[in-house]
Formats: C-alpha cells, structure tokens, sequence
C-alpha cells in the first residue's frame, strides 16, 4: 500500500454548478488537498467563488490551497498557498500565513529549485510536467527519477503535476510521489468516476 494521496486542482471556472462537483468528487474517494486556482478576477470576486468550495473543503476535512495568491489566502484563513517560481518567496508566506500554513513550491523539473524550497521551509514541492497537460502550456518536462531522487533524499512530501490520468499515473506512484495534482483528468469529465479510478490505482500501486 502506498503513502500517494490525490491533490485536486480547480478548473479556472469555479462558478455555475462546480461546488456541487467538487461536493460530489470529494465524497468519491480520499483526497488530501483542493487547490483553488482562478486567473485575472479581483480580490473580491475571488474570494466569493471560494468561499463555497472552502465550506465544501471544511466539511469533508480536505485542506483548502490557494494556488499563486498570499493575500487571497490571508482574507480567506485558507490551509495554505501555492507558490510559483514568481510568486514571492516561502519566508514571506510564512510571515503572512503563519506556522501552521502549508506552502508548496512549484519547483519544475530543478533539483535546484527544490532544494531551495526545502531550505526555506516549504512544506512540499511540486515536479512537473510528467505529461502534456490539458489544462496549461507544458514548459518543462520532469522525469520519473527527479521522484526517485526526491523520495529517497528528502523527507519534504513531492507532488507530481502534469497531464496525470489513472491511466499513466501508475509509474508516478511507484517512483515516490507523495501526491498526485490532477485537473483536466477529473474535471474534463465525470469526476465520481475519476476520483475512484484514481483511488484504486493508488490502492493497486
């Protein structure tokens, strides 16, 4: 059995029936984390559409991330931010958020750049792209033993990014990722189905 949890990442529309998705993806199976991740809205219209998908998160007990935005996290008391690589540093974070936030750091495919993370308090790195994603422009491409590497050095949880689906997702789990981010894979379709695919691929790894 292994350690791999599923970290569901938000489609860029949240709005219309998408809580009632994310209500319905969350009670299918284990998911650790939901990142709420909007592009180009306000403050205030951001924290509006969040504020029902935090409640979702609350009540089933799955920590709510805000993906590239600290402020946005502060207004919301959210569990934690997500960092780009130009989004601010962790100490920062750290400072705005608290001790008990988790922050995690897109790192790419740079060994580097997750150990700086490391060094600087992140509570989990992000590789990636290990697939040509759906969702976004695939920049950097991130190979299964950057994972091996990861797991068997450090002891700061990795998440795997990129293009993951419960078809491909089986070597990520066995190469040492500590959570799979999905999007386009659960929410491009039917997301009950998704989820329980994912649950059994991470049970069968």
């Amino acid at each position: 059995m292994t350690d791999c949890q599923l970290y569901l990442i938000s489609p860029l529309e949240v709005s219309g029936t998408f809580p009632d998705r994310l209500a319905r993806a969350l009670k299918a199976g284990p998911v650790t984390a939901f990142q709420f991740r909007v592009k180009g809205l306000d403050q205030h219209k951001a924290a509006e559409l969040a504020a029902p998908l935090q409640e979702i998160c609350a009540a089933q007990d799955v920590a709510f991330i805000v993906n590239d935005d600290v402020a946005l996290a502060k207004r919301l008391g959210a569990d934690g931010v997500h960092l780009g690589q130009s989004d601010g540093t962790v100490a920062d974070a750290r400072e705005e958020l608290g001790r008990e936030a988790q922050i995690g750091v897109t790192c790419h495919n740079s060994r580097h750049f997750a150990m700086e993370a490391g060094d600087h308090g992140a509570d989990y790195v992000a590789f990636g792209a290990f697939h040509p994603s759906s969702t976004k422009d695939t920049e950097h491409h991130a190979e299964l033993d950057l994972l091996e590497w990861w797991s068997k050095i450090f002891e700061i949880p990795s998440v795997a990014i990129g293009g993951i689906t419960p078809d491909n997702c089986t070597p990520i789990i066995k190469a040492g990722a500590d959570f799979l981010a999905v999007s386009g894979a659960v929410w491009s379709g039917d997301e009950i189905a998704a989820v329980k695919a994912f649950a059994d691929k991470i049970a069968a790894a």
